[in-house]
């Protein structure tokens, strides 16, 4: 493998070692991440520094990789919400689609397996800024194909929960 490929892959994943404990915590920050300790510690029955020395360890073993508010992206002008599946014919076009995710409008950007390369999360304006962000996508040097699917409606739209721990 070259350098080229390397800075696509990821590190393999390995699970947290997670309590029920932890698993409560996650899941009601997953729910509303502004909970105090207080609440947090009445939720699992733990004193409140407690809770917080458990945060601090999720936090430092990157289980929480940030505290961020959940934006409507239609209440801030962005009602077009399109999925694009994108096919490149080598490594670098792929590497490319990645300074994509630089701008506000893409959400996010996963390699897949499958009939393509890479897909694409975009929230766009309207319809002439999601076709001036598809020409730009189909004119980098190595992209073989471009689908778009607009979402209509979307009815679950979420972060994952750990195990054990119920919506």
């Amino acid at each position: 493998m070259d350098a080229e490929t390397d800075r696509l892959r990821q590190v393999r994943h390995r699970p947290a070692d997670l309590d029920q404990i932890d698993r409560k915590i996650l899941g009601a920050l997953a729910e509303d991440a502004s909970r105090s300790y207080a609440e947090l510690s009445a939720i699992v029955n733990l004193s409140a520094p407690a809770v917080h020395d458990r945060v601090k360890r999720l936090k430092r073993d990157g289980v929480i990789r940030a505290t961020v508010a959940r934006l409507d992206g239609c209440k801030l002008g962005r009602t077009l919400l399109t999925f694009l599946i994108v096919d490149t014919n080598t490594y670098s076009a792929t590497r490319e689609l990645l300074r994509f995710g630089e701008r506000p409008d893409v959400e996010e950007i996963h390699s897949v397996a499958g009939d393509a390369c890479v897909l694409m999360k975009v929230r766009a304006n309207d319809t002439e800024s999601l076709e001036a962000f598809l020409m730009e996508v189909q004119m980098l040097d190595g992209v073989r194909s471009v689908r778009s699917y607009i979402a209509l409606s979307t009815f679950v739209e979420r972060g994952p929960l750990p195990d054990g721990v119920d919506r």
